[in-house]
């Protein structure tokens, strides 16, 4: 069973579980992968935690992982990105395998940019400001780009929370604009990196969405392949 540590935010978990479910060579719902989300939007902020020193997740993250093993999760993800500064300590001593949702993000950009090209990051500021991205990017040949301050402030972070407001598709018109200027500004691909983005640039079909990585996509790509694999 696949266990998934959600609700970070709650948007961004279901639009994972559907695209685990895309993901999934199935020609009946016996061939679909079995899931336990367990999708709890309580969890302390990441970013204050992070950048604030606010009350820390951890605990509860990994009172829900063991949550998840008791009722028989045998391969686990979780669908934040902010969430992954403490996949270290997630995913130490843990006995079933923990799918990072940032190495399957980096793997992904493989596909679209040639290696010793720019990679833009569409992140939470706690993300960016962590640098939860730029040491896998690196160790994959890519320098990373960050939005600009002027980018993150007025649209990258507005679009995030239009998305857990329930409306995404102003979320898309917000942050189309931010994509756009990384990629003026050289960037090859794009790293959707927080949940909540690829929901505001589907809601509004842009066409901006070949040139960058749905790390939503990715996770349930590498989850997908590691149940068949087994």
């Amino acid at each position: 069973m696949l266990g998934v540590i959600g609700g970070m935010g709650p948007a961004a978990t279901a639009d994972f579980f559907a695209k685990l479910i895309e993901e999934t060579p199935a020609a009946g719902d016996q061939e679909h992968i079995p899931t336990l989300i367990v999708s709890d939007p309580r969890l302390p902020s990441r970013t204050a935690a992070i950048l604030d020193g606010g009350p820390s997740p951890l605990p509860s993250l990994l009172a829900i992982r063991d949550k998840l093993l008791a009722a028989g999760a045998t391969l686990l993800a979780m669908p934040c990105n902010t969430a992954h500064y403490w996949y270290e300590e997630l995913a130490r001593g843990c006995p079933a395998p923990f799918i990072s949702i940032v190495e399957a993000s980096c793997d992904a950009v493989r596909r679209i940019a040639p290696p010793g090209s720019s990679v833009g990051l569409i992140g939470t500021r706690a993300t960016l400001a962590a640098g939860i991205f730029e040491q896998r990017l690196r160790a994959a040949g890519y320098a990373a780009l960050l939005p600009s301050e002027e980018q993150l402030a007025g649209r990258i972070l507005p679009s995030i929370r239009l998305v857990k407001e329930g409306r995404p598709a102003r979320a898309g018109e917000t942050l189309a604009p931010a994509v756009r200027a990384l990629l003026d500004r050289g960037a090859a691909a794009i790293i959707l990196a927080c949940t909540e983005t690829p929901v505001a640039l589907d809601a509004v079909a842009s066409s901006l969405r070949e040139r960058c990585v749905d790390s939503n996509r990715a996770l349930a790509q590498s989850c997908v392949a590691r149940w068949r694999a087994r």
